[in-house]
């Protein structure tokens, strides 16, 4: 443990971040197994739909600092060419 005061300091909020990173994480995975969901099962309609909301996700996790611009970009454009190869 941390006998320094600005240490322990650090721990504490070096775990709130991790806490949030995680969450935000997690959120943008559960966005993409939508995507991929609606593109396994062939609907177009809703694979668009679930890619605009996983767009709002990302962008968001971007913003907060957990993915850096490039990721996103190249995850979204993966994820819309994916979806625009249906129907």
């Amino acid at each position: 443990m941390a006998n320094i005061k600005s240490a322990k300091k650090r721990i504490l909020t070096s775990e709130k971040r991790a806490a949030r990173n995680k969450a935000v994480r997690s959120e943008v995975k559960t966005s993409v197994k939508k995507v991929d969901a609606a593109i396994a099962a062939g609907d177009k309609a809703a694979a668009q739909e679930a890619l605009h909301n996983l767009q709002g996700v990302m962008g968001r996790a971007t913003a907060k600092g957990v993915y850096k611009k490039n990721t996103n970009a190249r995850k979204i454009s993966r994820m819309a060419q994916a979806v625009n190869k249906l129907g």
